[in-house]
């Protein structure tokens, strides 16, 4: 389970050295995007040259009829690198179902340590640790999302739990000035764009305090992690 960068920061950056020695041995990965994943790999200056690096796709139209074909390296006694698009594999990302079915074939499922968008702003938020949800997408419908953010809040208060969520980065400016027009003033919003990247920002506020702000930060097309806590 190979983590993927956030973004254009450098590896050294954000993965561990024994984590990058280890990618460049392997010659056989499973990615979401066979382009950008080669472009990722070429930053690993990889012991074989990356137009000779066999890439086998994995993405939400993968079908589980075709998830056992994808293990035979893996049967054969090959090691072989799992990679999402951006952060850790199998966290909000089609590459669980895989694990899931090489923990039934006894195949060994070895996490290695990078960056994950989702724990880093939470880390950051300021909010509950110990009780939190990962929500997933929010609905694109506005009045759908709308009663969704009533929802998420009102569990976050009878839970006490800090619900986490994402949405497609170009409704996100939408998102936020719906959580501001229809959360309770005393609802904590927390708002994490771009993190471990040069524009990376962070702000966790009061719904009121953030009623008060001059100008709201720039989220269209940016990738942004949304923390709310009632």
């Amino acid at each position: 389970m190979l983590p993927v960068t956030l973004g254009s920061d450098s590896l050294e950056q954000v993965l561990p050295a024994e984590v990058i020695a280890q990618a460049r041995k392997l010659s056989t990965f499973i990615v979401e995007n066979e382009k950008t994943a080669r472009r990722f790999l070429s930053l690993f200056k990889t012991d074989k040259p990356v137009r000779e690096l066999t890439l086998h796709l994995l993405n939400e139209h993968t079908s589980d009829a075709e998830l056992p074909a994808l293990l035979q390296p893996l049967l054969a006694g090959e090691d072989v690198g799992l990679m999402s698009e951006a952060g850790c594999p199998g966290i909000a990302d089609p590459g669980a179902r895989l694990a899931a079915l090489a923990h039934k074939r006894d195949i060994r499922v070895a996490p290695l340590v990078g960056p994950s968008s989702i724990l880093l702003a939470l880390m950051a938020s300021g909010m509950n640790g110990q009780r939190f949800s990962f929500l997933g997408y929010i609905p694109s419908d506005k009045q759908a999302r709308i009663n969704r953010l009533r929802e998420i809040e009102r569990q976050s208060l009878q839970h006490g739990e800090t619900q986490i969520f994402i949405e497609t980065p170009y409704r996100n400016q939408h998102l936020l000035e719906d959580m501001l027009a229809h959360c309770k003033p005393e609802t904590t919003l927390c708002v994490a764009r771009n993190i471990s990247l040069p524009t990376e920002l962070i702000i966790s506020k009061r719904i009121a305090d953030w009623a008060k702000l001059k100008e709201l930060p720039e989220l269209h097309k940016q990738p942004t992690v949304f923390l709310l806590q009632a």
